[in-house]
């Protein structure tokens, strides 16, 4: 029987917000967001925090997750792709003997998804997915809002589609929020890039969609806690 693998990528080097995956968010470091929501599906010896730092390989420890390795260096320079360090993590445990059926992608940076939406975005999965990503409904519609600079240096639409002049005739479009990725063990082995597999979605609200990249994005999440403004 072939089983789910969570990984969770902690990277030591953080430009924005030094040591931010380990950095307190409201009761507890930024990283335990994603190892408490782990165990909600998995046992621990199926979640794998990837990381090339002791620090936060030692804010694992200290709730009680070992971490299996510390990440190659080569693995994790500023240029290190999420696809290698997916599949770098997948070839350690068929290493060890363990079948591995679909992997789990949790981003430290989104403390707001909930079990309840993993679960369903689970609940999507078929025999034949390959990729199931979690989106939000875009404000920056490129058929109403983004625009692009022409050959000529005059700004137009990114996306056109008739004569639409108001925005809610403009057709629905999703932005890929980071805080979920349902990702196919065989088909990962097989291509280069997430981009070649067939991507379903999981559509999640603003809050739960936050992603922890700059102060600013910090500064906004306390003030989700604080406010008690997401559903844990």
């Amino acid at each position: 029987m072939s089983e789910t693998l969570v990984v969770i990528p902690a990277r030591g080097g953080s430009k924005g917000i030094p040591y931010k995956n380990i950095k307190v968010l409201g009761d507890k470091p930024l990283i335990q967001y994603s190892i408490d929501l782990a165990r909600e599906i998995a046992s621990d010896d199926m979640i794998c925090v990837s990381s090339d730092d002791e620090k936060i390989i030692q804010v694992c420890e200290a709730v009680n997750l070992k971490v299996p390795f510390v990440r190659p260096e080569e693995l994790s320079t500023d240029n290190a792709g999420s696809y290698d360090v997916l599949l770098h993590a997948l070839n350690y445990y068929l290493d060890k003997g363990i079948e591995v059926g679909k992997i789990v992608l949790l981003q430290p940076t989104s403390p707001f998804r909930n079990s309840k939406q993993l679960k369903e975005a689970l609940s999507l999965w078929k025999e034949d997915s390959e990729l199931i990503i979690s989106v939000k409904k875009t404000k920056a519609n490129p058929y109403y809002l983004l625009m692009e600079e022409n050959a000529e240096g005059y700004l137009e639409l990114s996306k056109k589609e008739g004569d639409i002049t108001q925005r809610q005739n403009v057709p629905t479009v999703y932005e890929i929020n980071g805080a979920i990725y349902i990702i196919s063990a065989q088909k990962l082995l097989q291509e280069k890039s997430l981009r070649a597999f067939k991507t379903q979605k999981y559509v999640m609200d603003e809050v739960s969609s936050i992603d922890i990249d700059e102060p600013l994005d910090w500064l906004y999440a306390e003030t989700v806690i604080k406010n008690g403004l997401f559903e844990k």
